[in-house]
């Protein structure tokens, strides 16, 4: 089997698809907690914390002088200054929204888990045909119900 067969079989297998639909989807879906955490859930938060906004609460380090050459960097005639900072607002969203595709992802796990465990009970009630006697077997039984019925 060529390498390019072997690759479309692998490729084409339902295994391959369905992960695929899924990253897609799974891509799609942190947009949609993205955008339910950034415009739903932090404006309401930040109002009780005083009307700070996530996405401006960071923590200052300091600035530092821009160097390129062993010069500063000048612009319009004023130094340029770099700051460091630490986003902490950025960070609780981030949080924020992997509670929040965990907890969702726990809720799909769990009701495919109940569906199945459903499934399984309805399968085990439910009364299993006796399995079908080999020709001979057939056969041998017509014989006997017949001579039975001669007999009587």
């Amino acid at each position: 089997m060529g390498l390019l067969q072997e690759f479309k079989d692998f490729a084409l297998k339902g295994n391959v698809i369905d992960l695929a639909v899924g990253v897609i989807i799974g891509t799609e879906f942190s947009k949609i907690v993205n955008s339910l955490v950034t415009d739903i859930i932090m404006p309401p938060i930040g109002k009780l914390i005083g009307g700070q906004n996530f996405d401006q609460l960071k923590i200052h380090l300091g600035k530092e002088l821009v160097m390129k050459d062993g010069a500063a960097v000048m612009k319009d005639g004023q130094p340029v200054y770099t700051e460091a900072v630490i986003n902490l607002g950025h960070c609780i969203q981030t949080i924020v929204n992997f509670l929040i595709i965990a907890f969702c992802v726990f809720l799909v796990v769990k009701a495919m888990n109940t569906a199945k465990k459903t499934l399984e009970e309805k399968l085990a009630l439910a009364p299993k045909a006796a399995p079908e006697a080999p020709p001979d077997v057939k056969l041998l039984t017509e014989i006997r119900d017949l001579l039975k019925e001669k007999q009587a």
